[in-house]
């Protein structure tokens, strides 16, 4: 249809808590133009294309509340902004990454301009799910061919490329359950979970305890074998070898069969088992030095191969390993009948969201070599009937957890301790997993650091297991949240000055307190900041910083509109006034009541046992007191403040002052700051009275000693006058 477009005005990725929500989303500014005389019940076969195209888009619940709500409002009309919002949610999905929030609300500017937000893991890939999707939705309007496959092709690489991988997610994800926050730290699978001094990182699944002489023995197998059996752990004996010749020499000191391996090898890549053949053993070793910088030649063991995980001296999970082997039909051949047979396994794919790799018979040399041991080439013509062995050291993909003999628990346990990893992947041939190693001739035969999960999150049979929350509760004991207090400071007068006072407080309580605000960025009495701090970066890196055990970060109005929050979570949220909605027009909105909604998200985010401190003479403040998931304090200059007396009336805190004196009162209950001298109409020095009121009240809520509280006001401007980062002298602001 003619003049009929979707443009996007703005796209700005809200890394943090923002006015939709309190994850990272993008958010698009839509002129959807003339669609806007034209719902989508009123666009011919375009409902029937989108849902062909994306069947999914079927099960979206939509503001309905049930699955087929959004169906039900593409075939009663609903507009396009909308319609694109769900179609790049279910691109999302499509790709392998998990979203669900999204909305889609009209400005106040006039006819066909919109404001959408969905949720996105990454912001590439959310922008590109957005530009494909715009494209889509034109599309089937139009009634024009598209390649959905081939977008969901894009995205589905860019999400494998992109975004954590399923073991680190794992963990992020049980970390998320327990409220522990993360950070990524580069573009791979490095995260820090926690912030501050009560931080941990992992690395997929290496930590910051993974000890890195463990890692290198670990990597060593030769070295690991020794180790192992100096502790009474069984283990296929075995020799280091230089040439194809010596491991045939090695292979008959051992005895037949053997297997073949790089030392340092990982995946099961170059390894060959049940060997016995001198040409087979020689062309095993040219596979392995492939893989590794030496070939190692071991006594072959008998039984299937497990693989056990071990997180903080317990088994936590484990695994099976399968064979790989076709069936001849007399007429295919050994390429035809892998592709047929095995790789059509939903199982099986590329990447490490499928639990079993597929099997490349013409590229892996360990799979020639097996097949030439049975007299095949790939491109042979097995019997009808014929069983052909492709692989014997699969993947291991069938949960046995339940099956464990308690004494290889003890022995699995044992060696990861021996070799001194915290988290472990441990890899032992046995026949059957359900008795003692020793009785059947089993053994370990590899440990390994930073094993990867998705056997046990994922597997080909049997039940998943919830090995990033053991690895979570291995990092942190329950209870402990990883938190550190987060003091936020919003508003329009005051914020740098009370942001600066509070952090002041905090040190003088003993805390090494991490400071962003719009004065600097400080860590203790240095500046190491000379711009602005009000902004998500320099947030985020005094919650990065390990030295540091409570943070202040002053926020703005147009930070949490072009950013969002810097933290997830915050102890005391400090809401200075709610004012100068009138200068925020260029983000449609031109009020103090429309500003409302987005001041409030730092008290939106208030943990539970937290609390927010609201202005008492502020309407629109005190409105926000019942978002908070926490408690409450008022502060106000005039004591006869109605919300403050309504407030203290229902037993609650309030901060105020009375003839010159500050008092800090629950209820009827009332405390003079004894040390503090009066309140001039002027305020205490550079700072104003609100100012005093509210730092007062943030670190009462801190759980402050009043007399520290009130000796902290009395000596902040002179120590922030002299002191060596050489910071301004505060300006006195007034409201």
């Amino acid at each position: 249809m003619k003049n009929k477009d979707i443009t996007l005005l703005r796209v700005t990725h809200l890394q943090g808590p923002n006015v939709w929500t309190y994850r990272p989303v993008i958010e698009a500014w839509l002129d959807i133009g003339a669609f806007e005389q034209a719902p989508s019940n009123q666009l011919p076969g375009f409902t029937e294309r989108l849902l062909a195209w994306l069947p999914g888009l079927r099960d979206h619940r939509c503001g309905v509340g049930h699955a087929g709500g959004f169906m039900e409002r593409l075939y009663g009309g609903t507009w396009i902004g909308h319609v694109l919002e769900h179609v790049v949610l279910e691109l999302q999905s499509r790709a392998g990454m998990r979203t669900g929030f999204g909305k889609t609300r009209q400005t106040a500017e006039g006819s066909g301009i919109y404001k959408m937000a969905f949720r996105t893991r990454n912001e590439a890939v959310g922008r590109a799910a957005l530009d494909g999707g715009r494209l889509l939705v034109l599309a089937a309007v139009a009634d024009q061919p598209f390649d959905v496959p081939a977008l969901i092709e894009i995205l589905t690489d860019m999400v494998d490329s992109l975004c954590l991988g399923p073991s680190t997610s794992a963990i992020t994800d049980a970390a998320g359950t327990r409220r522990i926050p993360f950070i990524r730290l580069t573009d791979g699978n490095l995260v820090q979970l926690g912030h501050g001094v009560r931080q941990r990182r992992i690395w997929t699944a290496e930590t910051d305890r993974t000890s890195a002489i463990a890692e290198y023995i670990s990597s060593d197998k030769d070295l690991t074998k020794r180790l192992l059996a100096s502790c009474g752990v069984p283990i296929p004996e075995g020799q280091v070898v230089a040439s194809p010749e010596e491991a045939w020499e090695a292979a008959q000191e051992i005895g037949l069969p053997v297997v073949v391996k790089p030392v340092d090898g990982n995946h099961g890549r170059g390894v060959s088992l049940d060997l016995r053949e001198q040409a087979h053993i020689e062309a095993a070793y040219v596979v392995a030095e492939r893989h590794g910088s030496e070939v190692l030649v071991e006594r072959f063991i008998p039984g299937n191969e497990h693989r056990l995980l071990v997180v903080g001296g317990a088994v936590v999970a484990a695994a099976r390993g399968e064979t790989a082997a076709i069936v001849g039909d007399g007429s295919a051949t050994i390429l035809q009948l892998v592709e047929d047979q095995l790789n059509q396994d939903p199982r099986r794919g590329h990447g490490d969201d499928f639990p079993l790799n597929k099997i490349h018979v013409d590229l892996d040399s360990a799979v020639r070599l097996e097949l030439s041991r049975q007299g095949f080439e790939p491109t042979s013509v097995p019997p009808a009937g014929k069983q052909v062995l492709i692989q014997r050291n699969g993947n291991v993909s069938i949960d046995c957890t339940d099956d464990i003999h308690p004494e290889v628990v003890q022995r699995a346990v044992l060696a990861t301790r021996v070799v001194g990893l915290d988290i472990a992947g441990v890899d032992l041939v046995v026949e059957d997993i359900g008795q003692p190693l020793e009785s059947q001739g089993g053994a370990i035969v590899e440990i390994n650091a930073g094993p990867g999960l998705l056997s046990h999150i994922k597997p080909g049979i049997g039940q998943p297991r919830p090995v990033g929350e053991a690895i979570v509760a291995h990092l942190f004991p329950e209870g402990d949240h990883a938190r550190i207090p987060v003091v936020g400071v919003i508003g329009r007068h005051g914020t740098t000055e009370v942001a600066r006072l509070v952090a002041w407080l905090l040190r003088l309580a003993g805390q090494q307190v991490g400071l962003a605000c719009a004065d600097g960025l400080f860590l203790g009495r240095r500046k190491v900041g000379l711009r602005s701090a009000v902004n998500f970066e320099d947030g985020q890196r005094v919650l990065m910083n390990r030295t540091v055990s409570a943070a202040v970060i002053e926020s703005s109005a147009r930070a949490i509109l072009t950013e969002g929050l810097p933290y997830d979570r915050c102890a005391v949220a400090v809401i200075t006034d709610v004012t100068g909605g009138d200068q925020l027009g260029e983000f449609f909105i031109h009020d103090d009541a429309a500003l409302f909604d987005v001041l409030r998200t730092p008290v939106d985010v208030v943990l539970p046992d937290g609390v927010a401190v609201l202005n008492g003479a502020d309407p629109h403040a005190v409105e926000m007191a019942a978002l908070c998931d926490g408690d409450v304090i008022l502060f106000a200059v005039e004591e006869t403040q109605p919300a403050l007396q309504a407030h203290r009336a229902a037993g609650h805190r309030a901060v105020f002052a009375r003839d010159g004196r500050l008092y800090l009162a629950t209820g009827a209950q009332e405390a003079l700051l004894e040390e503090l001298g009066e309140l001039t109409p002027g305020g205490v020095g550079a700072l104003d009275n609100q100012t005093v009121l509210a730092a007062a009240a943030a670190g009462w809520a801190l759980d402050l000693d009043p007399e520290l509280i009130a000796a902290g006001i009395e000596t902040f401007e002179a120590e922030h006058t002299t002191a060596a980062h050489g910071a301004p002298a505060l300006r006195q602001h007034k409201s």
